[in-house]
């Protein structure tokens, strides 16, 4: 069986970001060599996230305006958290959207079907965050 690492770092302009990753993970599958297997896909931090989805503009608004009705960033004394910070409602999108993605490899390539893509979801960005990319398999 072989096993293969690798890193993913952002550095988001905005707060609030949905990035494309497929290629890098497609990329990553590659470099490892498997060609049965599985790829798990994770942020490493408590307010970005990973998930799969249609790479779709419209889908993407609806996404901002119902993460915002369900944890609204302000105003920020609404949260516990938010004693000395301002990030509550960026733990509970990322709790929303989910940690990871597991994602079968078949034929050396990523199984998915017709309109999957997966996803950095960052939701407290304008810092360096990583995912983690843990390809294993024959």
């Amino acid at each position: 069986m072989k096993s293969y690492r690798k890193t993913l770092t952002f550095h988001t302009r905005n707060r609030r970001e949905l990035i494309n990753i497929t290629s890098e993970v497609e990329q990553a599958v590659s470099e490892s060599g498997v060609e049965e297997g599985m790829v798990l896909v994770n942020s490493m931090h408590i307010s970005s996230s990973v998930f799969i989805n249609d790479d779709e503009s419209g889908l993407h608004a609806d996404f901002e305006r119902w993460l915002e009705a369900l944890a609204p960033e302000k105003p920020h004394d609404q949260y516990d958290h938010n004693n000395g910070e301002d990030n509550a409602d960026a733990h509970l999108k990322r709790t929303l959207m989910g940690r990871e993605v597991v994602v079968a490899i078949t034929g050396g390539r990523l199984d998915f079907g017709p309109w999957e893509r997966i996803f950095y979801g960052e939701f407290d960005g304008k810092r360096s965050k990583r995912v983690l990319i843990k390809v294993i398999g024959e």
